[in-house]
């Protein structure tokens, strides 16, 4: 048996008490006293629990009244998509560049392709009747107005593979 097989077997078969060193495998391995906890998952970006349509009034009343435009994204942590968006614009290269400019609020839809959707009821007011996919980013002025179009909102699922680069010059292009 070699001194790795020696050394691993012990954790390997899970003994309680530590393994004892050997003098001639020179192993010094051991069972931890107790077995690691279980790390919690991290917490995502579009809270299910949250009251979604405060949110969404909150963030279009900051608009208002700070200036800013509100940057609202429909999303799931299950969705890559969304996943990379919410990244992206949580992201402290967002906020140095287009923090004075845009609030971001991420709101939580489900799984609205599997009809397990929730919250779907908010984007009636961007007149959107079914919500095919994730994400959708919708930009709203301080005017309460709609800064993108309806078909660039919903365009998103592709996030992901746009990259970085690519959505940072697409809130370039919108700002101006």
């Amino acid at each position: 048996m070699s001194i790795l097989a020696t050394c691993l077997a012990p954790l390997l078969l899970a003994q309680a008490a530590p393994a004892t060193p050997s003098a001639e495998t020179g192993c010094k391995a051991s069972l931890p006293e107790q077995p690691p906890v279980a790390a919690k998952p991290a917490s995502g970006f579009y809270d299910k629990s949250a009251d979604a349509r405060a949110a969404m009034d909150a963030a279009l009343a900051d608009a208002a009244r700070s200036g800013r435009s509100a940057v609202l994204v429909f999303g799931g942590d299950w969705c890559h998509d969304s996943v990379a968006l919410a990244k992206l614009l949580t992201s402290d290269a967002f906020k140095a560049e287009f923090g004075t400019g845009y609030s971001v609020t991420l709101i939580d839809v489900g799984v609205p392709q599997t009809g397990s959707g929730r919250n779907l009821e908010l984007l009636a007011r961007f007149k959107v009747k079914d919500l095919k996919g994730t994400p959708a980013m919708f930009v709203v002025g301080p005017d309460g107005a709609l800064r993108n179009k309806r078909k660039d909102a919903l365009s998103w699922r592709n996030a992901h593979s746009r990259g970085d680069a690519a959505i940072l010059d697409w809130f370039r292009k919108l700002k101006n």
